[in-house]
């Protein structure tokens, strides 16, 4: 009985995903967690902020090496239960290749870059740390735009380990190969600008 009942629950989510997919449009801001579609409302000026000071950064520098894909905003991550739109996350080349430009559906990426919000934390740091680990996917990084802190964890076995939290110094990436940027860049302007130049 209680193996039926589980199938029962999971063919519903898988109806209710599916109709999920049916009615999102290019406009909503969406995900679609542990059975329930979540709606995003607008961000605050620091998070749309710090998001293209990043975007700005990583984007520039992974099209200079052709090191792979930088996808944002509405992209949507397809994990096995959940669909994940991160603020900012970057595919190796060997799966960006792969890519199609009619595509709307994407697979775990290698790095996940998630901007804090009043309403958005609990998930940052609850059902999307431990799905994004559970996934495999390599790096996935915490930014507090209010505290200006950066969290980095890094996937060691099977588990995430935080290996920095800060609001000063410089932070590498380990999987965007040779990513380095001082830590204020990601939150001042005039910091961007000097890391820019120095990329």
């Amino acid at each position: 009985m209680i193996i039926e009942a589980v199938k029962a629950a999971l063919d519903k989510e898988k109806e209710t995903r599916l109709k999920f997919y049916d009615n999102i449009t290019e406009e909503d801001k969406a995900e679609f967690i542990n059975g329930e579609v979540i709606m995003h409302s607008p961000v605050m000026m620091r998070h749309n902020h710090v998001t293209g000071l990043l975007l700005r950064l990583l984007g520039i520098y992974v099209a200079r090496e052709q090191l792979g894909f930088v996808g944002f905003e509405k992209l949507m991550i397809s994990l096995t239960r959940n669909d994940y739109e991160p603020d900012i996350c970057f595919f190796r080349q060997e799966k960006s290749a792969q890519f199609t430009g009619d595509q709307i559906l994407f697979p775990a990426p290698d790095l996940i870059i998630e901007i804090l919000s009043n309403s958005t934390q609990a998930r940052d740091r609850g059902v999307k740390l431990k799905d994004y680990q559970a996934h495999r996917i390599e790096e996935y990084w915490i930014i507090d735009p209010k505290d200006e802190t950066l969290e980095q964890y890094h996937l060691f076995g099977e588990e995430y380990q935080l290996v920095l939290k800060s609001r000063v110094g410089d932070v590498k990436s380990f999987v965007v190969e040779g990513f380095l940027i001082p830590i204020r860049a990601i939150f001042d302007n005039a910091e961007n600008l000097k890391a820019l130049q120095n990329l």
